[in-house]
């Protein structure tokens, strides 16, 4: 069925089922022209990647991956911005009068002509995701725009008086000013095209910094003079709801914005500090971007358990771990593995983090009395199947979403703990009596996130006797360090993964828990019943060659 249908050739690879097939083919035929690959990636039957490559395997067209693929400014500027944001496509490389260009829609042999035209070369397509291609034309075209905006509103507030700091007056024209709005959208853009999670605006005496999180570590993405510092804050706290003219205590809002066609959205926590306003934006992923329980980074002997827990028809399934170790991420993943048409699935999120369509989500508003306790009350009258808690903060809450488990619900949620074992405790002491997370717990996913070693620069070295000794070998073996070079911003790690402890309530630990028992007892259960520690599997990670023995010591430490 090489050169059948693509649509064909994915259920024949196993990939999608004939019911999906006749699916999308329906609601392709209903969009009136929409790429068959645009529609089947938005219905979440197949990820976007994975959809790529088979389709560069069906048409025989080499796939080329951009995130590992080092672009030439002068090569890509070759094309036109507005060419290739037109056909969406990107300059790789060239060689001579021939052009390498990335494009999603390999077969339009119209847009290689246009591009033939365009750039005096002969065009030799290769296959990317339409993200992918996007994100790229955003990143190397906008090179050196946003130093020309800094510069900009600068310019424009040195030709007026002095500003200060202090001063709430803040003229409508200076917070709308062209300059202000188009530095708020150039940081935002330029941070979420290097893929950080969190940008921090932070104000000092002479200098305003703005920082970027990326694979966990905060790095300078640029600083401005103290003048822009409050209109820059006044510019995000209208984007995002809050009340400009109170500058004396914190404040919380949401804000999104279209970047390379891709809504994101953005939670934007206000601070007053010394000099000003501090502002923390926390990047959301956009509408509907659920990702597969498959993609979480889980190893296969952990993703069979866990899909042995989301199994169970009614009881407790808890993600626990720091905040930003993917908790949300592993719960919206699970709830897209279990949410069928014909069940009734309710969340109660602070705050809602992705919207998903076929699933009710309910918004925490303390300041109305909307609080955890309250939704999840009356969340139980509204006849649930499956029950999403964002987090259970309080032994109220607990108590709620544990009696909601033992009386026939399925019941998703995190909690803060260090691993699987001393969540038990931690519910015991939270007010919930000991016999009652025994009878309703049915496992516990203990999660981090460790940062991947860049496969450029990572260098070889035969580990000591201290390292072995935290892998728990007793051999020496080729480990990697962390270096540093440009594909990885100098940072020697480029791209995160995720481990996984995970629990199981067998009876033996039913036994155990209802008994009182304490969290090293529980852990030394879990661990005869085949669970598998955070740090067995970052362990793993660095005898493969794919973290190092600092993130090693980083993410383990004290666990």
């Amino acid at each position: 069925m090489r050169n059948g249908p693509i649509g064909q050739y994915l259920v024949e690879k196993n990939l999608i089922t004939e019911e999906q097939l006749q699916q999308v083919l329906a609601k392709q035929k209903e969009s009136k022209g929409k790429l068959f690959g645009d529609i089947i990636t938005e219905m979440n039957f197949i990820s976007e990647e994975d959809f790529a490559k088979v389709l560069a395997e069906r048409l025989n067209v080499p796939y080329c991956d951009l995130d590992a693929t080092t672009l030439l400014p002068d090569v890509v500027k070759k094309i036109p911005e507005a060419t290739a944001r037109k056909y969406t496509v990107i300059g790789v490389s060239k060689m001579g009068k021939r052009m390498t260009v990335a494009t999603n829609d390999p077969i339009n042999f119209y847009v290689f002509e246009d591009l033939r035209v365009v750039t005096g070369c002969s065009i030799n397509p290769v296959l990317a995701t339409k993200s992918a291609i996007s994100k790229a034309i955003g990143k190397m075209y906008s090179e050196g725009q946003a130093s020309a905006v800094v510069q900009a509103a600068e310019e424009e507030l040195a030709e007026e008086e002095d500003i200060d700091l202090n001063d709430i007056d803040l003229s409508a024209d200076r917070i709308d000013s062209a300059p202000i709005v188009k530095l708020a959208t150039a940081i935002v853009e330029n941070s979420y095209r290097q893929d950080c999670t969190d940008i921090h605006i932070e104000p000092f005496k002479d200098k305003t910094k703005i920082r970027i999180r990326i694979n966990s570590d905060l790095i300078e993405l640029m600083t401005l003079s103290p003048a822009l510092h409050n209109a820059l804050v006044t510019r995000f706290k209208i984007l995002s709801g809050m009340n400009i003219a109170e500058k004396r205590i914190p404040q919380d809002g949401r804000m999104s914005q279209v970047i390379d066609g891709t809504t994101v959205d953005l939670r934007v926590s206000n601070l007053p500090m010394v000099y000003g306003e501090k502002v923390v934006l926390r990047i959301l992923a956009g509408d509907g971007s659920v990702r597969k329980i498959q993609d979480l980074g889980m190893t296969d002997y952990n993703y069979e358990r866990f899909v042995s827990c989301l199994k169970v028809p009614q009881g407790v399934v808890l993600v626990t771990g720091p905040t930003g170790s993917g908790k949300s991420t592993t719960l919206y993943a699970a709830l897209g593995e279990i949410a069928k048409p014909n069940l009734n699935v309710i969340t109660v999120e602070d705050p809602v983090e992705k919207k998903i369509d076929n699933i009710n989500q309910c918004q925490i508003n303390d300041k109305a009395g909307m609080t955890f306790d309250a939704a999840l009350r009356s969340i139980l009258r509204q006849d649930p199947d499956i029950i999403m808690v964002g987090e259970m903060r309080d032994s109220e809450t607990a108590s709620i979403a544990i009696r909601a488990a033992i009386t026939g619900h399925l019941v998703l949620s995190t909690l803060h703990t260090n691993d699987a074992s001393s969540t038990v405790t931690r519910l015991v002491d939270m007010g919930v009596e000991a016999y009652m997370v025994a009878t309703s717990l049915i496992g516990i996913v203990a999660q981090r996130l460790t940062k991947v070693l860049c496969p450029e620069c990572k260098k070889a070295r035969m580990s000591t006797e201290q390292d072995n000794e935290l892998m728990g070998i007793d051999h020496s073996i080729e480990v990697y360090d962390a270096v540093g070079c440009p594909k990885c911003n100098n940072m020697g790690y480029k791209g995160r993964t995720a481990i996984h402890e995970i629990l199981l309530n067998t009876p033996e630990m039913m036994e155990l828990i209802t008994s009182g028992a304490r969290a090293t007892e529980i852990q030394e259960l879990a661990k005869k019943q085949g669970c598998l520690l955070l740090r067995d599997n970052v362990s793993k990670l660095v005898q493969q060659g794919r973290t190092s023995i600092g993130e090693l010591i980083r993410v383990t430490y004290a666990v």
